[in-house]
């Protein structure tokens, strides 16, 4: 397992040694919102890595590989504005509903988390509230702050996949998942079909009907707001030119779609 035995001090989680848990790009003007859930494989240093090895926190148990470098280019080009969480989805899951028991792991894809183990509620509290909490008020007061200038903004998250789990491969190069608002992802599912290279998945390999995912269903989908999620698989975008083709590709896809007017504007079922 690589892992050594813990020595930290559960709560408070952050101290001023540790940076922000939000990375916040805020486009003025902007009708997009780009959101990025496991950006990072950052760990509070009072939790000291959750006793985990820095191999074990860099592979897919630890953040969405390749997913932050494509947000912060796709945000660029498109001029939207981008949320990305600070910290590992082992500290706290930003993607998972707070009273989901996943929403702190103790166990990942086989991989023991030596430091959720055993923790009191208090420590849980404490971890949503240093990290889930501002995440997701940033996202919500740039819905907000468009909403009040008499805008509807579109949310777009961006996710990526490992190539295989549980010993079988995957051969998405990227999935579209969506429950019930199809503005964007019919019009982006078509775009990225087009080419006859990419195996595209229509809610695969992770289904938007699925109720896990709590930043789209929780800011878009519960508010009406066009929005999709945007799965990539990881070996694409794991290096710095291909998440850069990544990010090119769905910026020059995404364009048309968000260049109508029509778009923003609430939706109901």
């Amino acid at each position: 397992m690589n892992c050594r035995p813990l020595d930290f001090v559960p709560d408070p989680p952050l101290t001023t040694a540790d940076p922000d848990p939000v990375e916040l790009h805020a486009a003025s003007g902007s009708r997009v919102i780009l959101t990025c859930d496991h950006a990072s494989n950052r760990v509070p240093q009072a939790l000291a890595k959750l006793g985990l090895s820095d191999a074990l926190l860099a592979r897919h148990i630890g953040w969405d590989i390749g997913a932050a470098a494509v947000t912060r280019r796709l945000a660029v080009t498109l001029g939207a504005s981008a949320v990305l969480a600070g910290y590992s989805r082992l500290v706290v899951d930003c993607n998972r509903d707070p009273d989901d028991p996943s929403s702190i792991p103790a166990m990942s894809d086989t991989i023991e988390i030596p430091g959720n183990r055993d923790l009191t509620d208090g420590a849980r509290r404490a971890r949503r509230a240093a990290i889930f909490v501002p995440y997701h008020a940033a996202i919500a007061q740039l819905i907000d702050e468009s909403l009040a200038r008499g805008g509807v903004p579109a949310l777009i998250a961006i996710h990526s996949f490992t190539p295989s789990l549980g010993g079988r491969a995957r051969p998405w190069h990227a999935g579209i998942l969506w429950d019930g608002d199809g503005r964007i992802p019919g019009p982006l599912l078509e775009a990225l079909r087009g080419d006859a290279a990419l195996v595209v998945g229509d809610n695969e390999p992770y289904s938007a009907r699925q109720p896990a995912g709590y930043t789209v269903r929780h800011h878009a989908l519960r508010r009406g707001l066009p929005h999709v999620a945007i799965e990539i698989r990881q070996d694409e975008i794991a290096g710095d030119a291909g998440a850069a083709a990544w990010a090119d590709r769905l910026a020059a896809a995404l364009k048309p779609i968000l260049a109508a007017d029509a778009l923003y504007r609430l939706w109901q079922k």
